[in-house]
């Protein structure tokens, strides 16, 4: 089989390939410890190092195939045969990325790449030690450690107030206006990222194992989900181990490289192998892991505990043995972690009570903070616990009472509810709560480099339906002048009971008279109060404690004829249409955003509602 036929493949730790920029690189390196790529030949023999099980390192025999030039721009590939009897059997190993390998004494490269999905024969891919070296080398930019010794990217200044609606700066960022913020589509907008958009791609990249402890198997279908069509592959095979006693106190050439996204009582962690460590930097992998550019993500030292054999494809299962320093460069040839720097992390507390005698009430764990993956993973949190403290094949009413601190700005309250039929919450409902928004919004916002300092939820179980049904509505009062009140008779319907009559009330506007108005009866969280379209971060945060009205009420509303409109951070919620006009810029097309005004009247009620009514009034001009 002739080279140029092979499909090749990128291993793990190689997630959300084909984000951000290449950089053209030199061919090997003119220092005496390393071996350039025009040395090598065919038939030539040396060995690699990597972890087979626990923390130490061990040889493996390679033998050299050939070299494939501009596999990548500015990068040849270098193919090489792996006898050994555990890779004989194994194949090529996802977790194996960045192993280095061995000619005459001399660092030639690291392991990353297979050629194809279903290998016979464990045959692998070398990117070249010269562009690692040149990525190990590059400087961390000014002003990218903000807060002291932590520090996700670099802060961005001054206001985008020319552009509100600007792409946020990084491969994982969110591009949609602020404020409107949704995980699935940042998770669809990640994805189209990594599949390069219907662009031609030279190789198609291999699944990254993402091993995950304290996940169950609900919310391990969310996170395939999310992260699958990034290139991460998630895996409930543990990991979630803390420091380990003996475990080396330094990353060492050829040992095990975890990348920690989630710490504590739910974990998940990719594993990969340091190539090289030159003083407290080191360059892995031999691939990027997001191409990300400049990167804060928590690294560890890993251990091993056994290579999974497969014949689609064969990984390492491991897990944290020290955490230690923080991924600081993700380029096309390496990623380089930093020994002495601290990542950027958030403590997440989950309380939960109503379940009785759980096995476990109480879940801590800390989860990096990244503009895609801190709300991902936050949401798989919440679904964890949930799922492990409240598997029950009956009806179930929720609510998460959840603190959200953001770093200089305060903290805010954010309430989710819902009601589970047969069984617990959807994940897909938690994925989706207020918290993982708000969490998304801030991290991705456009205005600066803002920051998560902790989450404290305390979610609340009830074994019933707490809701009821809107029936139906019915009028009272036909006809009703302009200005007085019409009456409504709302029928709410429990699971299990007697129906519930209310009467409401609700004033017909002067600006209805002579009209036929329609009043319609809508459950409070459905309706989004008016809020002006945010100018920095101040007003964006503020935005998200006012999403909807109270969970448990019900809004009787008519919409008026006059408009409202949001300018400037400010809501003017009934206005005629010359006020409008004068409000226009003559100068400008930035202007007054108009909306529709409602006369709107909010009745607390004592369990969810759901479903929705109208009715039409006759509003006759006033004889006053």
């Amino acid at each position: 089989m002739r080279l140029s036929h092979l499909v090749l493949s990128a291993l793990p730790l190689g997630a959300l390939l084909g984000l951000g920029v290449t950089v053209p690189l030199a061919h090997g390196d003119a220092r005496g410890f390393t071996v350039g790529v025009g040395e090598i030949h065919e038939g030539m023999k040396g060995y690699g190092l990597t972890v087979f099980k626990g923390t130490e390192p061990e040889r493996f025999d390679v033998e050299v195939i050939g070299v494939l030039h501009n596999f990548r721009p500015g990068q040849d590939l270098i193919l090489i045969k792996t006898p050994h009897p555990r890779l004989d059997v194994v194949k090529t190993v996802a977790g194996m990325s960045g192993s280095p390998i061995f000619f005459d004494g001399r660092l030639a490269g690291a392991y990353a790449y297979s050629l194809s999905a279903f290998e016979v024969e464990p045959i692998a891919g070398v990117t070249p030690i010269g562009p690692m070296l040149t990525e190990l080398a590059r400087p961390i930019p000014p002003g990218f450690w903000p807060r002291a010794g932590e520090g996700p990217l670099p802060a961005k200044v001054g206001p985008l107030a020319a552009a509100p609606h600007a792409s946020r700066e990084g491969a994982s960022s969110f591009d949609g206006p602020p404020g409107s913020y949704d995980l699935t589509a940042h998770a669809n907008l990640m994805a189209a990222r990594a599949g390069g958009a219907g662009g031609a791609r030279a190789y198609i990249p291999v699944e990254t194992p993402l091993m995950m402890a304290g996940i169950g198997d609900r919310t391990a279908r969310m996170l395939r989900t999310l992260l699958e069509p990034l290139g991460l592959d998630p895996l409930q095979t543990g990991g979630g181990q803390g420091p380990t006693a003996g475990a080396p106190e330094h990353f060492v050439d050829g040992g095990a490289l975890g990348v920690e996204l989630v710490r504590g009582d739910v974990s998940m962690m990719g594993l990969g192998t340091v190539t090289h460590v030159q003083g407290t930097k080191l360059c892995a992998f031999g691939h990027p892991m997001m191409n990300a550019g400049d990167s804060a993500l928590p690294t560890a030292i890993g251990r091993v505990l056994w290579i999974n054999a497969s014949g689609q494809r064969s990984f390492k299962v491991g897990e944290s043995a020290r955490p230690l320093g923080t991924l600081v460069q993700d380029r096309q040839s390496a990623i380089v972690v930093d020994e002495t720097k601290r990542p950027p992390m958030f403590p997440v507390t989950i309380d939960m009570t109503g379940f009785g005698a759980a096995p476990k009430s109480s879940w801590h764990m800390q989860i990096a903070e990244e503009k895609f993956l801190s709300p991902s993973f936050t949401a798989a949190a919440l679904a964890s616990a949930v799922e492990a403290t409240t598997s029950e094949k009956r009806d179930m009413s929720w609510a998460i009472h959840s603190t959200l601190a953001i770093h200089g700005h305060g903290s805010i309250e954010l309430e989710d509810f819902g009601v589970a039929i047969g069984g617990m919450p959807d994940e897909g409902e938690l994925a989706r709560t207020r918290l993982v928004r708000a969490i998304g919004e801030v991290l991705n916002n456009p205005w600066e480099n803002a920051g998560i300092d902790g989450v404290e939820s305390h979610l609340t179980v009830q074994y019933t339906r707490d809701l009821w049904r809107l029936r139906g509505v019915e009028l009272l009062d036909e006809v009703v002048d302009a200005g007085e009140k019409a009456r409504i008779r709302v029928h709410l319907l429990p699971f299990d009971g007697r129906e519930i009559v209310r009467e409401v009330e609700i004033a017909m506007p002067r600006e209805l008279a002579g009209k036929d108005a329609e009043v319609e009866v809508v459950p409070g969280y459905e309706v989004a109060p008016e809020v002006a379209f945010p100018e920095n971060l101040t007003e964006l945060i503020a935005n998200e404690t006012r999403q909807s009205f109270a969970p448990k009420s019900i809004v009787v509303q008519v919409r008026v004829p006059s408009v409202g409109v949001v300018y400037h951070g400010h809501v003017a919620p009934r206005l005629p249409g010359f006020a409008l006009d004068a409000l226009r810029p003559l100068h400008s097309d930035t202007g007054p955003e108009p909306f529709a005004t409602y006369q709107r009247t909010v009745i607390p009620v004592e369990r969810f509602v759901e479903g929705r009514d109208k009715v039409r009034v006759k509003v006759r001009q006033s004889m006053q």
